[in-house]
């Protein structure tokens, strides 16, 4: 289970970031900043991947109760202006502003998951597999995590062909079918490959005058 060594080697108050949706053809990204109380922490925090979705759900409730936490959202028209990495950089950033502002001060140090840091002027550190080891960091991962899948199941009732209630916007066998059948939604991420082919396919290759 993750642990706070990393967190106790940083000035406090120490921020854990994480992100959920780097991969899907569909819907935002969407990180999570996590500063944990000194105390009354609920028991059972890991990474996301490792919860199913009524715990992460749980995890997620009693964290918004209790701990210090920023979300941050790029949507996907502005993934498709500025590309998935500098997206998620962005989300992160977003993320981590939100947790400044209700902290009422900048964090002291920020644990982040990954080998990149956003461009900011914040004292951080990326930790590869940190959802793994940094409690803080799986604490983001979760509320990342069930925060982007409840939004691609509220977008399933308007979108409802690409069975987002179950695949959450990933390229599953019945989502590609279903772009194949109907097209792109308008969330949609146009710059990735199997969407961008599709919609060369669909219109047909640019003629000169």
């Amino acid at each position: 289970m993750p642990g706070l060594k990393h967190e106790r080697l940083c000035l406090p108050p120490v921020a854990g970031v994480d992100e959920a949706g780097r991969g899907p053809l569909a819907g935002p990204v969407v990180a999570a900043a996590v500063v944990l109380p000194e105390r009354g922490t609920p028991r059972g925090i890991d990474d996301s991947k490792r919860l199913p979705a009524a715990e992460r759900a749980r995890l997620c409730a009693r964290l918004t109760d209790c701990a210090v936490v920023g979300i941050g959202i790029v949507e996907p028209a502005e993934i498709d202006t500025l590309n998935i990495h500098w997206a998620t950089m962005k989300a992160m950033t977003l993320a981590v502003e939100q947790l400044a502002a209700a902290l009422g001060r900048a964090p002291g140090h920020v644990l982040v998951d990954g080998n990149r840091l956003p461009r900011w002027g914040y004292a951080a550190s990326a930790i590869v597999g940190g959802d793994a080891v940094s409690r803080s960091i799986a604490a983001a991962s979760i509320i990342a995590k069930h925060t982007r899948d409840t939004i691609m199941i509220q977008a399933a009732e308007a979108h409802p062909h690409y069975g987002w209630h179950s695949n959450k916007g990933y390229g599953s066998a019945a989502h590609l079918a279903a772009l194949r059948q109907h097209g792109p939604s308008p969330l949609h991420r146009r710059s990735f490959a199997p969407v961008a082919q599709l919609e060369l396919v669909l219109t047909g290759p640019a003629t000169g005058a």
